[in-house]
Protein backbone atom coordinates (compact mmCIF):
# COMPACT_ATOMS: atom_id res chain seq x y z
CA UNK A 1 0.00 0.00 0.00
CA UNK A 2 1.18 3.47 -0.84
CA UNK A 3 1.96 6.16 2.35
CA UNK A 4 0.95 9.58 1.48
CA UNK A 5 3.94 11.55 3.09
CA UNK A 6 1.51 14.82 3.28
CA UNK A 7 -0.90 12.39 5.86
CA UNK A 8 2.10 11.50 7.89
CA UNK A 9 3.37 15.36 7.70
CA UNK A 10 6.61 14.51 6.39
CA UNK A 11 8.29 17.60 5.03
CA UNK A 12 8.27 17.27 1.44
CA UNK A 13 11.90 18.15 1.10
CA UNK A 14 12.22 15.34 3.86
CA UNK A 15 10.74 12.63 1.36
CA UNK A 16 13.49 10.59 -0.02
CA UNK A 17 14.34 10.93 -3.37
CA UNK A 18 16.77 7.35 -3.79
CA UNK A 19 17.39 4.63 -1.69
CA UNK A 20 20.53 2.79 -2.09
CA UNK A 21 21.12 0.15 0.41
CA UNK A 22 23.57 -0.65 1.52
CA UNK A 23 25.35 2.80 0.94
CA UNK A 24 22.89 5.65 1.35
CA UNK A 25 19.95 7.41 1.49
CA UNK A 26 19.40 10.64 -0.19
CA UNK A 27 16.46 12.91 0.77
CA UNK A 28 15.19 15.46 -1.63
CA UNK A 29 17.15 18.43 0.95
CA UNK A 30 19.57 17.25 -0.11
CA UNK A 31 20.60 15.50 3.15
CA UNK A 32 22.52 12.37 3.20
CA UNK A 33 21.98 9.70 5.58
CA UNK A 34 25.00 6.78 5.24
CA UNK A 35 24.27 3.66 6.42
CA UNK A 36 28.43 2.53 7.67
CA UNK A 37 31.84 4.21 6.72
CA UNK A 38 31.39 7.07 8.59
CA UNK A 39 33.56 6.06 11.35
CA UNK A 40 36.92 8.01 11.73
CA UNK A 41 40.22 7.67 13.60
CA UNK A 42 43.19 10.39 13.87
CA UNK A 43 46.75 9.59 12.47
CA UNK A 44 48.56 8.16 15.15
CA UNK A 45 51.78 6.08 16.05
CA UNK A 46 50.90 3.07 15.98
CA UNK A 47 51.64 0.73 18.92
CA UNK A 48 51.69 -2.91 17.29
CA UNK A 49 53.84 -1.97 14.06
CA UNK A 50 55.36 1.12 15.47
CA UNK A 51 54.34 2.95 12.32
CA UNK A 52 53.58 6.73 12.38
CA UNK A 53 50.95 8.18 10.24
CA UNK A 54 50.06 11.97 9.63
CA UNK A 55 47.44 13.80 7.30
CA UNK A 56 48.26 15.83 5.07
CA UNK A 57 45.83 18.57 3.16
CA UNK A 58 46.43 18.38 -0.31
CA UNK A 59 43.61 20.78 -2.03
CA UNK A 60 42.72 23.69 0.49
CA UNK A 61 39.72 24.30 -1.72
CA UNK A 62 38.03 20.70 -1.86
CA UNK A 63 39.78 19.56 1.72
CA UNK A 64 40.92 16.25 -0.04
CA UNK A 65 43.99 14.75 1.82
CA UNK A 66 45.70 11.76 2.04
CA UNK A 67 47.00 10.36 5.38
CA UNK A 68 50.72 8.94 5.16
CA UNK A 69 52.19 6.16 6.68
CA UNK A 70 55.65 5.93 7.86
CA UNK A 71 57.31 2.50 8.94
CA UNK A 72 60.18 2.28 11.75
CA UNK A 73 62.70 1.11 9.30
CA UNK A 74 62.30 4.21 7.22
CA UNK A 75 65.09 5.32 9.75
CA UNK A 76 67.43 2.80 8.51
CA UNK A 77 68.85 4.59 5.34
CA UNK A 78 67.68 2.88 2.58
CA UNK A 79 64.78 4.49 0.21
CA UNK A 80 61.03 2.42 0.84
CA UNK A 81 58.70 1.81 -2.30
CA UNK A 82 55.42 4.20 -2.22
CA UNK A 83 52.41 2.81 -2.24
CA UNK A 84 49.56 4.80 -3.76
CA UNK A 85 46.06 3.82 -2.06
CA UNK A 86 42.54 4.53 -2.84
CA UNK A 87 39.69 3.01 -0.90
CA UNK A 88 36.60 1.67 -1.93
CA UNK A 89 33.30 2.16 -0.56
CA UNK A 90 30.99 2.26 -4.19
CA UNK A 91 32.73 5.99 -4.44
CA UNK A 92 30.25 7.34 -1.42
CA UNK A 93 31.11 5.55 1.94
CA UNK A 94 34.41 4.99 3.99
CA UNK A 95 37.40 7.26 4.05
CA UNK A 96 40.99 7.33 4.28
CA UNK A 97 40.58 7.48 8.44
CA UNK A 98 38.10 5.06 8.32
CA UNK A 99 39.62 2.71 10.86
CA UNK A 100 39.59 -0.41 8.27
CA UNK A 101 41.38 1.67 6.25
CA UNK A 102 44.06 2.49 9.22
CA UNK A 103 44.49 -0.63 10.31
CA UNK A 104 45.00 -1.89 6.72
CA UNK A 105 47.74 0.76 5.60
CA UNK A 106 49.51 0.30 9.06
CA UNK A 107 49.87 -3.58 8.44
CA UNK A 108 51.04 -2.74 4.80
CA UNK A 109 53.61 -0.28 5.77
CA UNK A 110 55.21 -2.40 8.85
CA UNK A 111 55.09 -5.89 6.33
CA UNK A 112 56.72 -4.79 3.00
CA UNK A 113 58.12 -2.01 4.27
CA UNK A 114 56.60 0.96 3.03
CA UNK A 115 55.75 4.46 2.52
CA UNK A 116 51.78 4.68 2.00
CA UNK A 117 49.98 7.52 1.05
CA UNK A 118 45.97 6.99 1.41
CA UNK A 119 44.25 9.28 -0.28
CA UNK A 120 40.59 10.61 0.94
CA UNK A 121 38.69 11.74 -1.74
CA UNK A 122 35.38 13.38 -2.44
CA UNK A 123 32.46 11.21 -1.67
CA UNK A 124 29.03 11.02 -3.73
CA UNK A 125 26.52 11.65 -3.61
CA UNK A 126 26.83 15.15 -2.72
CA UNK A 127 30.08 15.22 -4.40
CA UNK A 128 29.03 13.12 -8.23
CA UNK A 129 31.69 11.80 -9.87
CA UNK A 130 33.78 12.40 -11.55
CA UNK A 131 35.23 14.31 -8.40
CA UNK A 132 36.53 10.91 -6.88
CA UNK A 133 38.76 10.62 -10.19
CA UNK A 134 39.96 14.10 -10.09
CA UNK A 135 40.37 14.12 -6.43
CA UNK A 136 42.37 10.99 -6.39
CA UNK A 137 44.53 12.09 -9.46
CA UNK A 138 45.30 15.66 -7.77
CA UNK A 139 47.11 13.47 -4.58
CA UNK A 140 48.76 11.25 -7.08
CA UNK A 141 50.42 14.12 -8.72
CA UNK A 142 50.92 15.96 -5.49
CA UNK A 143 52.70 12.73 -4.46
CA UNK A 144 55.24 12.83 -7.39
CA UNK A 145 55.78 16.64 -6.33
CA UNK A 146 58.03 15.49 -3.29
CA UNK A 147 56.47 18.57 -1.42
CA UNK A 148 56.33 16.01 1.71
CA UNK A 149 59.35 14.94 3.57
CA UNK A 150 59.08 11.70 4.60
CA UNK A 151 58.15 10.71 0.43
CA UNK A 152 61.06 13.18 -0.57
CA UNK A 153 63.78 11.88 2.34
CA UNK A 154 62.40 7.88 2.25
CA UNK A 155 60.65 7.33 -0.71
CA UNK A 156 62.03 5.74 -3.59
CA UNK A 157 60.21 7.14 -6.74
CA UNK A 158 61.44 4.24 -8.78
CA UNK A 159 59.12 2.14 -7.10
CA UNK A 160 55.76 3.89 -7.16
CA UNK A 161 52.60 1.33 -6.66
CA UNK A 162 49.09 2.11 -6.99
CA UNK A 163 46.63 -0.34 -5.74
CA UNK A 164 42.97 0.17 -4.32
CA UNK A 165 39.89 -2.37 -3.52
CA UNK A 166 36.75 -2.37 -4.60
CA UNK A 167 35.44 1.81 -5.92
CA UNK A 168 39.26 2.35 -5.18
CA UNK A 169 40.56 -0.35 -7.74
CA UNK A 170 38.56 0.98 -10.45
CA UNK A 171 39.77 4.29 -9.68
CA UNK A 172 43.82 2.83 -9.51
CA UNK A 173 42.83 1.32 -13.06
CA UNK A 174 42.39 4.84 -14.80
CA UNK A 175 45.02 6.47 -12.29
CA UNK A 176 47.98 4.18 -14.14
CA UNK A 177 46.08 4.96 -17.22
CA UNK A 178 46.79 8.73 -17.12
CA UNK A 179 50.03 8.46 -15.48
CA UNK A 180 51.19 6.49 -18.46
CA UNK A 181 49.87 9.43 -20.82
CA UNK A 182 51.36 11.94 -18.87
CA UNK A 183 54.91 10.25 -18.10
CA UNK A 184 54.27 9.54 -14.44
CA UNK A 185 56.49 6.02 -13.77
CA UNK A 186 54.32 3.21 -12.03
CA UNK A 187 56.45 0.25 -10.88
CA UNK A 188 52.85 -2.08 -10.57
CA UNK A 189 49.18 -1.66 -9.84
CA UNK A 190 47.17 -3.91 -7.45
CA UNK A 191 43.41 -4.14 -7.75
CA UNK A 192 41.60 -5.49 -4.88
CA UNK A 193 37.89 -6.52 -5.81
CA UNK A 194 37.76 -4.37 -8.22
CA UNK A 195 34.54 -2.51 -8.98
CA UNK A 196 33.81 -2.40 -13.04
CA UNK A 197 30.57 -3.29 -15.02
CA UNK A 198 28.50 -3.01 -18.22
CA UNK A 199 25.31 -3.33 -19.98
CA UNK A 200 25.04 -6.90 -19.69
CA UNK A 201 24.91 -8.74 -15.97
CA UNK A 202 27.81 -11.17 -15.91
CA UNK A 203 28.15 -13.65 -13.04
CA UNK A 204 25.93 -13.45 -10.34
CA UNK A 205 25.50 -9.10 -10.99
CA UNK A 206 21.96 -8.23 -10.56
CA UNK A 207 20.05 -6.56 -13.61
CA UNK A 208 19.79 -3.39 -11.64
CA UNK A 209 23.69 -3.30 -10.67
CA UNK A 210 24.07 -0.07 -12.64
CA UNK A 211 21.47 1.71 -10.87
CA UNK A 212 23.70 3.38 -8.23
CA UNK A 213 26.26 4.52 -11.13
CA UNK A 214 23.36 6.24 -12.84
CA UNK A 215 22.33 8.16 -9.93
CA UNK A 216 26.60 9.11 -9.00
CA UNK A 217 27.37 9.75 -12.19
CA UNK A 218 25.02 11.59 -14.20
CA UNK A 219 26.79 12.59 -16.96
CA UNK A 220 28.00 8.99 -18.13
CA UNK A 221 27.78 7.61 -21.45
CA UNK A 222 25.62 4.84 -19.87
CA UNK A 223 26.49 1.57 -18.34
CA UNK A 224 29.48 1.11 -20.58
CA UNK A 225 31.17 4.32 -19.91
CA UNK A 226 35.00 3.03 -19.52
CA UNK A 227 35.03 4.76 -16.51
CA UNK A 228 32.95 1.86 -15.65
CA UNK A 229 33.43 -0.83 -17.96
CA UNK A 230 37.08 -0.66 -19.18
CA UNK A 231 37.09 -3.12 -21.64
CA UNK A 232 33.97 -1.45 -23.71
CA UNK A 233 34.10 -0.86 -26.96
CA UNK A 234 36.12 2.33 -27.22
CA UNK A 235 38.14 2.37 -23.89
CA UNK A 236 41.26 3.32 -23.69
CA UNK A 237 43.40 -0.07 -25.14
CA UNK A 238 44.68 -1.73 -21.75
CA UNK A 239 47.68 -1.97 -23.85
CA UNK A 240 48.40 1.72 -22.30
CA UNK A 241 49.03 0.50 -19.04
CA UNK A 242 52.49 2.27 -18.06
CA UNK A 243 53.37 -0.03 -15.41
CA UNK A 244 55.34 -3.33 -15.38
CA UNK A 245 53.63 -5.61 -13.35
CA UNK A 246 49.10 -5.82 -12.10
CA UNK A 247 47.93 -8.29 -9.53
CA UNK A 248 44.46 -8.88 -9.87
CA UNK A 249 42.80 -10.31 -6.66
CA UNK A 250 39.05 -11.79 -6.77
CA UNK A 251 36.88 -13.35 -4.31
CA UNK A 252 34.84 -16.54 -5.10
CA UNK A 253 31.54 -15.51 -3.51
CA UNK A 254 31.96 -11.58 -4.36
CA UNK A 255 29.60 -10.46 -7.36
CA UNK A 256 32.02 -8.51 -8.88
CA UNK A 257 34.36 -11.48 -9.17
CA UNK A 258 33.85 -12.24 -13.05
CA UNK A 259 34.77 -8.11 -13.62
CA UNK A 260 37.94 -8.93 -12.25
CA UNK A 261 38.75 -12.22 -14.01
CA UNK A 262 37.21 -10.52 -17.32
CA UNK A 263 40.02 -7.52 -17.18
CA UNK A 264 42.63 -10.15 -16.37
CA UNK A 265 41.91 -11.77 -19.52
CA UNK A 266 41.36 -8.64 -21.70
CA UNK A 267 44.56 -7.47 -20.89
CA UNK A 268 46.43 -10.35 -21.23
CA UNK A 269 45.10 -10.29 -24.63
CA UNK A 270 45.62 -6.90 -25.30
CA UNK A 271 49.40 -6.78 -26.24
CA UNK A 272 50.96 -4.83 -23.23
CA UNK A 273 53.85 -6.46 -22.39
CA UNK A 274 54.12 -6.07 -18.48
CA UNK A 275 53.78 -9.14 -15.99
CA UNK A 276 49.93 -10.06 -14.68
CA UNK A 277 48.54 -12.43 -12.41
CA UNK A 278 45.08 -13.62 -10.64
CA UNK A 279 45.00 -14.18 -7.45
CA UNK A 280 41.45 -16.04 -6.71
CA UNK A 281 40.67 -16.70 -2.84
CA UNK A 282 38.11 -19.67 -2.67
CA UNK A 283 34.64 -19.45 -0.68
CA UNK A 284 35.48 -15.85 0.45
CA UNK A 285 33.22 -12.17 -0.18
CA UNK A 286 34.14 -8.94 -1.06
CA UNK A 287 37.28 -7.52 0.97
CA UNK A 288 37.30 -10.26 3.25
CA UNK A 289 40.57 -9.69 3.98
CA UNK A 290 39.51 -5.62 5.43
CA UNK A 291 35.97 -6.94 7.29
CA UNK A 292 37.35 -9.42 8.66
CA UNK A 293 41.27 -9.28 9.21
CA UNK A 294 41.86 -11.96 12.00
CA UNK A 295 41.23 -14.52 9.78
CA UNK A 296 44.29 -17.11 7.90
CA UNK A 297 42.64 -16.37 4.89
CA UNK A 298 43.15 -12.70 5.41
CA UNK A 299 46.19 -12.69 6.69
CA UNK A 300 47.25 -14.91 3.57
CA UNK A 301 45.80 -12.07 1.33
CA UNK A 302 47.80 -8.67 2.97
CA UNK A 303 50.88 -11.32 3.02
CA UNK A 304 50.35 -11.88 -1.12
CA UNK A 305 49.79 -7.71 -1.33
CA UNK A 306 53.13 -6.53 0.87
CA UNK A 307 55.15 -9.54 -1.40
CA UNK A 308 53.72 -7.85 -4.45
CA UNK A 309 54.78 -4.29 -3.10
CA UNK A 310 58.50 -5.30 -2.13
CA UNK A 311 59.28 -7.28 -5.44
CA UNK A 312 61.65 -5.45 -7.19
Amino acid sequence: MEVNAAALSIPANEEVEIDIFPFFRMYRSGRVERFGGTDKVPPSLDPATGVDSKDVIIDPSTGVFARLYLPPTANDGGKLPILFYIHGGGFCIESAASPVYHRHLNDLSSLTPLIAVSVDYRLAPEHRLPAAYDDSWTAFRWVFSRADPWLAQHGDFGRVFVAGDSAGGNIAHHIALRAAAEGLAIKGMALIHPYFGGSVPVGSESADSGRMWKFIFPDTEGLDDPRRNPVAEGAPSLAALGCERVLVTVAEKDFLRDRGVIYYEKLKESGWRGEVELVETPEANHVFHLSHPETEQAKNKIKLLADFFKKD
